[in-house]
């Protein structure tokens, strides 16, 4: 199946490693152009530069979303060579913390960091995309959206936040070429996943040994149809098709990767 992707400009954000390293490689495999951003130079550059052996176009942009300036920079930074037709809104973070924990501060740096970042690059790149006529706003959201924790309270519902925001987005470009999902993952195996399930897990009686810990950790904490945590190349992939001419018919939805964590039919 060709995405039709060659010649479109891709910009990843947080894609110095985890999910979005892998959304940029495989975009890069299909023929996109990346733009791969981070906050850590080395890591970011050492991304471009994996893609650029493999045979893909990569270049690099830095910079904290957060802030308003910085986010600026990246759009202009993101657009030297090219207008940027896809954009990922991949960059978050979370702390693990207890509602006794979690201030107000630091729902209020969450929601910064999660959901504002999300909107500054929307609202930098997205009105270019308007007047080509073509364009692809992908947010990463995940199943805490709708099925929340009683831990991190603040970042399910940043969550929530990112979902909501995507499918007002989509009503938005009506009619203009541009469309706008969110792809919902389950639990990913990134390194950090895995740092802190083999942490807690003999604690746990899960095991001692990664083979032990994961399939005891799955059934305490994700029990899903697969009976396993998801590989980063599958959120990858259902990105890779919501790029594609493939989904033009595709608006405010919500694909779950997530191997039928989340129980809802809806």
């Amino acid at each position: 199946m060709n995405l039709n992707l060659t010649g479109k400009r891709a910009l990843v954000t947080g894609s110095s490693l985890g999910l979005g390293e892998a959304i940029a490689k495989l975009l890069a495999a299909e023929g996109a152009a990346i733009v791969v951003h981070g906050r850590d130079k080395e890591r970011t550059e050492k991304v471009a530069r994996e893609i650029r052996e493999a045979g893909g176009n990569a270049t690099t942009v830095l910079g904290d979303l957060a802030d308003d300036e910085a986010a600026a920079e990246v759009a202009r930074a993101a657009t030297a060579d090219g207008p940027v037709d896809i954009l990922v809104n991949n960059a978050g973070f979370y702390r693990h913390l207890s509602w006794a924990e979690a201030t107000p501060d630091e729902w209020c740096d969450t929601y910064n960091v999660n959901v504002v970042s999300g909107v500054r690059m929307i609202q930098h790149l997205v009105p270019a995309m308007r007047e080509r006529g073509w364009g692809r706003v992908i947010t990463i959201g995940g199943g805490l959206a709708s099925q929340p924790m009683n831990t991190h309270p603040q970042y399910n519902a940043t969550l929530a936040a990112r979902h909501n925001l995507a499918v007002s987005l989509a009503r938005d470009l009506k009619g203009t070429g541009v469309t706008s999902n969110v792809v919902s993952p389950g639990a990913i195996l990134v390194e950090a996943t895995k740092e802190l399930v083999t942490e807690i897990g003999p604690a746990r009686g899960w095991g001692d040994t990664w083979e032990e810990i994961q399939p005891n950790a799955v059934n305490a904490l994700i029990p899903n149809d697969q009976e396993r945590f998801g590989e980063p190349d599958e959120i990858a992939a259902a990105v890779a098709y919501l790029c594609s001419d493939y989904a033009q018919y595709v608006s405010g939805a919500t694909i779950r990767v997530d191997g039928g964590l989340i129980r809802s039919a809806f």
